[in-house]
């Protein structure tokens, strides 16, 4: 079964966006789509949200990603006329696009598609959201047609990181190292959750990893909320972090100051 995975991973990863597209139209399911200022990278941004995800993240937002099957089978050139609608005010306001999910490296010739286009054809600033764990399904072909990866790095600790996300940490870190090597622009996302995330020693650990990289431009500590909770309810699944609360603005900015610490900028 492990032989076959990885075949599997390969044969995925070896399949260009571009080659792609000379056969066939290329579709992929998605969720939605979005404009955005301020939290999917620079500026005002074109948001596409992919659907399906490996991960099960207990603060999740967005729950009703989680499957491929329940989002809209769409074509490329859908999204891309879409955006192509948007480009003038986009490029005014010092923006881009952003293909976001879900795991967007879970439909990576869809993925790469869109992020090839959005570059070539609209002459957008690209970027790609993902927690890394696909990491082995970005081609360098796809990274190529990227300006900027936002990369969540949920937990230092292995065992918080297991219990955050239901998956090993180490893909993550192995993708992170990959796109230092690259020399990869990288905004490092960190969800700050009290009582889980929060432990002084857990985000030295994350900044000393991120602050070792030498491609991190930025940090994003993300305080933790429950606005997804009411999607938990709809889907009849548990919200485990029901009785979590918010972090106080001094427990944020304790976090940043150990980011902050390692030479890197947080916000």
């Amino acid at each position: 079964m492990t032989v076959l995975l990885t075949q599997n991973l390969t044969a995925n990863a070896a399949a260009t966006p571009a080659a792609a597209a000379t056969h066939r139209p290329t579709e992929g399911s998605v969720h939605s789509w979005d404009l955005s200022t301020g939290v999917d990278g620079p500026g005002t941004r074109f948001v596409t949200f992919l659907s399906g995800c490996p991960l099960t993240c207990l603060y999740c937002h967005n729950p009703d990603t989680w499957k491929m099957r329940n989002g809209k089978r769409t074509s490329a050139d859908e999204i891309v006329a879409e955006a192509a609608k948007y480009t003038r005010f986009i490029e005014a306001a010092g923006g881009g696009a952003t293909i976001s999910g879900g795991e967007p490296l879970l439909q990576p010739v869809f993925a790469g598609e869109l992020l090839h286009r959005f570059k070539h054809e609209l002459g957008l600033h690209t970027a790609l959201d993902t927690s890394g764990f696909l990491g082995v399904r970005a081609t360098d072909a796809l990274l190529r047609d990227v300006d900027l990866v936002l990369l969540d790095i949920k937990s230092w600790d292995r065992d918080t990181y297991k219990k955050v996300t239901g998956r090993p940490l180490q893909p993550t870190l192995d993708f992170a190292h990959r796109l230092a090597d690259l020399g990869k622009d990288v905004w490092v996302r960190f969800v700050l959750v009290p009582g889980l995330t929060d432990d002084p020693a857990n985000v030295e650990g994350v900044a000393a990893f991120a602050g070792s990289l030498g491609n991190v431009s930025r940090v994003d500590v993300l305080p933790f909320h429950k606005l997804g909770e009411a999607k938990w309810e709809a889907l009849g699944k548990p919200f485990a972090l029901h009785d979590t609360p918010s972090p106080a603005p001094e427990q944020v900015a304790a976090a940043k100051s150990i980011f902050e610490a390692h030479g890197l900028t947080a916000v």
